[in-house]
């Protein structure tokens, strides 16, 4: 594979995105949004990225933390900074005041719908104005955090999203007015969704919800819980990566895009 970065440039700044392509040939090939779990942009996540390039999809992994800087400004005396990883992303959750700051500097800014449109659309322009991307509409995935701005972004951009998938996504289903579910009505894309067993933020309730109101929106969509849990499919989040859960995870991303973007 061949990964690069590109600059993205938005009304209010500019960020950089990784970029990953096939090997050989020129395409075009389809493109793809990946979005990335709370541990940020780190090789667990190219490693992804690739996977998915190989089966022949451009694969763009946006910077959504730009705003806010790197996440190892968070992390408490004595932690390792040797590189950003799940293990310091750990560290941080278990202080307090790590946590809130992760929340309110990184997550909240990352996957609010004003910054996301902020974001993506240039990203959209720029994929479509690549000589090896094929034209139409382009797919998204995304992990934990980034499964729920994987799902935000098609509610977003209507029609410019052909496929969504969200893997161990959380909050797509909240009490809150704004929360995803609750704007159904504006995908145009084919939804998968996986969630995990032991996992608050996919409870059966939550599952439930989401598939009655796919439904109730003519969303064509598969709901699913994977006997894994929260993380399976991300090589370094300790403890819950699961290399069956993440085999499957693969190929429903390939089945789902195979299907819509090819």
């Amino acid at each position: 594979m061949t990964v690069s970065q590109a600059e993205i440039r938005t009304a209010v700044g500019s960020y950089n995105a990784e970029i990953v392509t096939p090997e050989g040939g020129s395409g075009p090939w389809p493109a793809v949004i990946l979005f990335f779990d709370g541990g940020g942009a780190r090789p667990a996540i190219t490693l992804i990225a690739e996977r998915i390039a190989r089966t022949g999809y451009v694969v763009a992994v946006p910077d959504l933390f730009h705003r806010a800087g790197s996440i190892t400004k968070l992390a408490p005396d004595g932690a390792s900074h040797d590189g950003l990883t799940m293990a310091l992303v750990s560290a941080i959750f278990r202080s307090d005041e790590g946590r809130k700051r992760f929340f309110t500097e990184f997550y909240g800014p990352a996957i609010a719908y004003e910054n996301l449109e902020t974001d993506i659309g240039p990203l959209l322009a720029y994929l479509h104005g690549r000589p090896d991307v094929k034209p139409g509409p382009v797919g998204t995935t995304g992990y934990c955090m980034g499964g729920n701005a994987s799902f935000r972004v098609a509610t977003l951009f209507g029609d410019e999203i052909g496929a969504t998938a969200s893997f161990h996504g959380g909050g797509l289903v909240t009490d809150a007015p704004d929360s995803p579910h609750t704007r159904a009505d504006k995908i145009k894309s084919t939804v998968y969704v996986a969630g995990a067993i032991e996992d608050a933020s996919f409870t059966d309730d939550a599952k439930s919800t989401l598939i009655a109101t796919l439904n109730a929106a003519q969303v064509k969509n598969t709901v699913e819980t994977y006997p894994a849990k929260h993380g399976f499919a991300v090589s370094d989040h300790a403890g819950a990566y699961d290399e069956a859960a993440a085999e499957r995870h693969f190929e429903a991303v390939d089945e789902l895009f195979a299907g819509t973007l090819k």
